[in-house]
């Protein structure tokens, strides 16, 4: 059964942060250390550090020759069964990586000499040079060394659905950034007929089709080999008789080259990368370029949206106003409909989170993960700060007014961020409060935009006719009516 099964969360995978695991059966993704690397969500970027710290600490280690310190690095890094993700036929397992093969993986990445020649300079370079790493081992690794993010992020996915955790379990090993060391706690967990569960984020992980040696030999090794053989023009360059005009020289085909030199081997490509360096940071690019978080169609298959729209509008419309259990409702309906709208720009909401020690409260902050588009906008050419973006949810009967206003601008600071979202059930004068919202963003104490029910069913509706646009241009446009009133 999937999470959301299992707790009776009523939502679908399009209206959750995590994925929505089987814990039955592994899902065939993977968290992919280069994927994470480009990404410059806070989360992302605190994850890649962790990922970092430890490859570099090894090649710390290695260059002082301190080789047996370093492989003993390797020790901890064993079987990660608490995801559910990767290719196990049936019950999770983990996919292989238990103690003695990660100090399998050690071996071959000293007998690599990649490490030594510099040829390995990130992390997640072991899946193209180290013999026995492929996709599915290096995303076990990688999640090893992250665990105490994604136990972090479970613990705050679980606060904010209302599922309960068993306390002090103990958390398994980690990658401890700070202290440059592997480092185990007691701590909160989600325990399912007594296993650990842990929740990964859906903008985190992928199919791992891009960064992997296939790719770089298919697209790039080989197309540099045929054109050096047309540079050359070898023995094995293809000429084509023309009746009128100069004969046509065309490369060798792809499947000549790989029978004489077969390039696939991570051997080959090793000794390659070294004398042709240009060609792997040429992939390396391409790579970044192509790799984005997975679609939920692609996460959770195609569906029909206009049922899906009716299902999230109609449940809005019956949740009353009031404070209690509606407010919880209406508080998690809120998030739930946000995720839709609004994934990948937005990831890891995270519910009523204490600042200033405990004094004030946020309803919901978003990590701001988007690359373009309107929350890219904002700090890189509207200069207003939004690593974080806070949502205020006020399921009031009453009209909000300045004091909503205030409180939520209360909450904001140059690390947190200056841009803030304030949904409530209806505005009765939105230009009177859209007057408002300017008074406090010329005051210099954040940008403030409101979303009432009328505007999620808006919003909503238009992806009836696949209108993915006018939320770009619903959010462009009230933040422009905030800063030009």
């Amino acid at each position: 059964m999937k999470i959301s099964e299992i707790f009776n969360l009523e939502k679908s995978q399009r209206e959750l942060d995590f994925i929505d695991i089987d814990t039955d059966n592994d899902l065939p993704l993977f968290v992919d250390p280069y994927f994470l690397s480009h990404r410059k969500d806070p989360w992302s970027v605190s994850t890649n550090r962790t990922i970092q710290s430890f490859f570099h600490h090894v090649i710390e280690l290695l260059d002082s020759g301190f080789k047996k310190e370093a492989r003993i690095l390797f020790e901890n890094l064993s079987e990660p069964n608490e995801t559910c993700l990767g290719v196990s036929s049936d019950r999770p397992r983990g996919r292989g990586v238990g103690k003695d093969e990660a100090i399998k993986i050690f071996d071959s990445l000293m007998d690599s000499k990649a490490i030594e020649s510099g040829l390995i300079g990130h992390f997640e370079d072991f899946v193209l040079f180290v013999d026995g790493v492929g996709k599915d081992k290096i995303s076990d690794l990688t999640t090893n060394l992250i665990r105490e993010h994604l136990i972090e992020y479970t613990q705050t996915q679980c606060k904010l659905h209302g599922i309960e955790l068993t306390k002090d379990v103990p958390s398994g090993f980690y990658w401890n950034d700070t202290e440059l060391k592997w480092d185990t706690r007691l701590t909160d967990m989600l325990i399912i007929d007594g296993r650990k569960i842990i929740l990964v984020p859906k903008g985190a992980v992928s199919f791992s089709y891009y960064y992997i040696p296939d790719k770089y030999c298919q697209h790039f090794v080989l197309n540099f080999l045929q054109h050096e053989h047309i540079r050359l023009n070898s023995s094995l360059v293809r000429v084509r008789k023309q009746k009128k005009g100069p004969d046509i020289i065309l490369p060798p085909y792809k499947k000549t080259l790989i029978e004489m030199e077969e390039p696939f081997r991570k051997e080959y490509l090793r000794d390659f990368t070294k004398k042709h360096p240009s060609v792997f940071s040429e992939f390396r690019q391409k790579a970044k370029d192509q790799m984005q978080p997975l679609t939920n169609e692609q996460l959770d298959g195609e569906i029909d949206i206009n049922y899906f729209v009716d299902y999230l509008i109609n449940r809005l419309t019956n949740i009353n106003t009031g404070a209690g259990k509606q407010a919880t409702k209406y508080h998690r309906h809120i998030v739930g409909i946000m995720e839709f709208l609004l994934y990948p720009n937005l990831t890891r909401p995270v519910v009523e989170n204490d600042i200033h020690d405990g004094r004030k409260r946020l309803d919901i902050s978003f990590d701001n993960a988007a690359t373009k588009g309107f929350f890219h906008q904002l700090h890189d050419i509207k200069k207003i700060p939004s690593q974080y973006v806070v949502v205020e949810c006020k399921n009031y009967a009453s009209e909000v007014a300045n004091p909503e206003l205030d409180q939520l601008s209360g909450r904001f600071s140059p690390n947190r961020g200056m841009f803030g979202i304030l949904t409530c059930r209806s505005i009765d004068n939105m230009e009177l409060f859209l007057r408002r919202c300017n008074d406090t963003y010329r005051d210099g104490r954040g940008a403030i935009i409101p979303i009432t029910d009328e505007d999620f069913n808006t919003l909503l509706n238009s992806l009836k006719d696949d209108g993915n646009n006018i939320i770009e241009e619903f959010l462009s446009e009230r933040l422009r009516k905030v800063i030009m009133n």
